[in-house]
């Protein structure tokens, strides 16, 4: 019984390793490889549409395996909406990390082969000030981060209430994640992810290590807020 337990958490830590493997390699992986290709570049829309596919995706995927966190904000908000064990929380962030990172050098081995790539590119990495893609300032990232992040936890504990439509929260936040990236792909190259930037940022190292720790801190933090507000505007009466 107990080694059954064991066998059923560990699967559940591999669908978090893959599926935020999935999430780096697709969404990161749009940015770097394809978001300037001449001619046909897909632009800043089509980085937003591929970070929201890989969680549809993936939601659709593993989402009966693991619930599909792919994101140490996203766990560390459902547990703070109740929805989540304590227990589980240090596993599943290793596990998302570990995914990332393995993303980003499998990105790495792929970007790398081309003739002229140069990490000083960013390769995707978030960041403000002198590396944020518009020239926003540390407050405007941070407060962009939290905001976004918060929503994202609205949408996603909204969407998987047991009173809401069932089987569309995997649109819902495929889409939620999308529009995000639409609003906040200038100000910071979006994370509302600790994962999504940690993956990247290890590679290029230098100021994306340095600027690492906000695109820790505002995910939780706005995670943390919104799971309070879905519990005091979604909690049900009795």
């Amino acid at each position: 019984m107990q080694q059954s337990r064991r066998r059923k958490r560990m699967k559940k830590y591999g669908a978090e390793f893959f599926g935020t493997f999935w999430l780096v390699l697709g969404g990161c992986g749009s940015a770097v490889l394809s978001a300037a290709f001449p001619n046909v570049g897909i632009g800043l829309l089509g980085v937003s549409l591929a970070f929201g596919l890989t969680v549809l995706t993936m939601a659709f995927a593993i989402g009966h395996i693991s619930g599909c966190h792919l994101n140490p904000a996203v766990t560390i908000g459902l547990w703070a909406g109740g929805r989540f064990p304590t227990k589980d929380i240090v596993p599943y962030i290793i596990a998302q990390v570990l995914g990332a990172i393995a993303a980003g050098g499998v990105l790495y081995l792929i970007a790398s082969g081309k003739q002229g790539f140069d990490l000083a590119g960013g390769f995707a990495s978030n960041g403000f000030g002198a590396h944020s893609p518009g020239g926003y300032s540390m407050v405007a990232a941070l407060i962009t981060e939290v905001v976004m992040t918060m929503m994202f936890l609205l949408v996603i504990l909204g969407s998987t209430d047991r009173r809401a439509p069932q089987g569309f929260a995997p649109i819902a936040i495929g889409l939620c994640l999308t529009l995000i990236h639409l609003i906040s792909i200038p100000v910071t190259n979006t994370s509302v992810n600790p994962a999504r930037s940690t993956g990247v940022a290890l590679f290029v190292g230098d100021w994306a290590i340095a600027q690492l720790w906000l695109f820790w801190a505002a995910p939780i933090a706005g995670a943390v807020i919104g799971a309070i507000v879905y519990r005091l505007i979604g909690g049900e009466q009795k």
